[in-house]
């Protein structure tokens, strides 16, 4: 979903889908940034992983671990944060990370540069 005209859009009304057990996204495809607006259900989990996308998870409500680095890496160990409502979590391009919704949590990602697949996408 991309051109050059402004448009106004509400999230309720997007295409949602279900890549993974336990979370509803609901996305926005622009030419050089992608938003999606997912729901993390409690117990939902992915595995850690990297890509090329720089990625904000901006959690707007619940409670998220994310785990970061790598084990046994010294430029980036591996390590644990839990964020909550009002928080944001930046990874830089290929920085290695996974998450678990200790609850039900409402995150808005933003991606870029845009693409299809993200690693929830990766199963």
């Amino acid at each position: 979903m991309s051109g050059s005209h402004a448009r106004v859009l509400t999230i309720d009304e997007l295409e949602m889908d279900r890549p993974m057990a336990l979370i509803d996204r609901r996305r926005i495809v622009g030419a050089h940034a992608m938003i999606s607006h997912v729901t993390l259900h409690e117990g939902f989990t992915v595995e850690p992983h990297a890509h090329e996308n720089e990625q904000f998870a901006v959690v707007l409500s619940g409670r998220v671990r994310f785990s970061l680095g790598e084990a046994g890496s010294a430029d980036d160990p591996e390590r644990e944060v839990e964020l909550v409502g009002g928080q944001v979590l930046h990874l830089p391009p290929w920085a290695r990370h996974g998450a678990e919704a200790v609850e039900t949590s409402v995150i808005l990602d933003v991606f870029s540069p845009p693409s299809e697949k993200t690693g929830v996408d990766a199963g």
